[in-house]
């Protein structure tokens, strides 16, 4: 009678507890910004010199306002000037034309060296240089002439001044949106017979402006800020009017904070309008309605 040998029986390892990692400093840096929160919200609510009584008073006044709507029709008009003339410049930059691609580089080189400030002014003191205007063939007689402090009153010098200095940082985003489109798919638009026009206009346009998007999103809300700089030529815009404002009753503060609250209120409904336009042209590719490129640490979460 043979007997079987034992059957030896291994013995599992006992489960592994995992303990979670502990971070004392982002406890700490927590601890830290309550404090200095705290703090911040103290000082604001029982500081008297901040005159939130003052703040309340002039935040809906009639001269704010006119100054709020001056300030969003320069931002509307500006950014309308800027961004179709960068998309031409632009076009000029790409082109095979060694004159046009000269021409837009030149542009855009003297519009982004020179300071913000000193082009308003140029265009503001423009009648120094020519009093008068005129269109006629050149070097011969004239058709219509214009008085230049008539023509490019302050509105005129502060869209011109915005707009055209806009123009110039506007080319740079949109060359580099159009440059970030693959030549093989206008090669391929060439091949089916379509125009230089038609294959920027239906293929490659479309496609950059998901890169085009989010800086012209930022130069937006840059300009609304931007267009407080034209208070060197006088003209009436939201900074003004609450300069204006202090400058009778010394409530210097109280007005100041009635201007960020302006535009932190504007700038952040543009940022959100911008968030959701992102997220439309963002639709079918990696980045994605959340930009998870961006944000690599959320790729698992979406994954489960």
């Amino acid at each position: 009678m043979t007997t079987s040998p034992p059957v030896e029986t291994t013995r599992r390892p006992p489960p592994i507890k995992a303990v979670p990692v502990r971070h004392p400093g982002r406890w700490l840096a927590v601890a830290v910004l309550a404090v200095l929160a705290a703090m911040l919200v103290n000082t604001i609510l029982t500081n008297p010199g901040f005159r939130w009584p003052v703040v309340g008073e002039y935040l809906f006044s009639p001269p704010v306002l006119n100054g709020l709507s001056n300030t969003l029709v320069l931002t509307v008009l500006s950014m309308a000037i800027g961004i179709v003339g960068g998309i031409g410049l632009a076009i000029m930059r790409l082109s095979p034309n060694p004159v046009l691609s000269s021409v837009s580089a030149v542009y855009i080189w003297l519009f982004r060296g020179t300071p913000l400030i000193a082009q308003l002014l140029f265009w503001n003191f423009l009648a120094a240089l020519y009093p008068r205007l005129a269109l006629g063939v050149p070097f011969g007689p004239e058709f219509i002439s214009f008085d230049t402090n008539q023509l490019i009153n302050q509105f005129a010098a502060c869209l011109l001044g915005l707009g055209l200095n806009e123009a110039a940082y506007m080319a740079e985003i949109v060359r580099g949106g159009l440059q970030s489109v693959d030549n093989g798919q206008s090669e391929a638009a060439g091949a089916l017979g379509m125009s230089r026009a038609q294959t920027l206009r239906r293929i490659v346009l479309p496609q950059a402006m998901r890169v085009i998007i989010p800086p012209t999103g930022n130069e937006t809300i840059s300009m609304l800020k931007t267009t407080s700089l034209v208070v060197v030529i006088g003209y009436f815009e939201l900074l003004t009017s609450v300069q204006r404002i202090y400058s009778t009753n010394f409530q210097t503060i109280p007005l100041l904070i009635v201007a960020a609250a302006w535009y932190l209120a504007l700038t952040s409904v543009l940022s959100i309008g911008q968030g959701f336009i992102e997220r439309h042209y963002g639709r079918g590719t990696s980045l994605g309605p959340t930009g998870s490129r961006l944000l690599p640490w959320r790729a698992p979460e979406q994954a489960r």
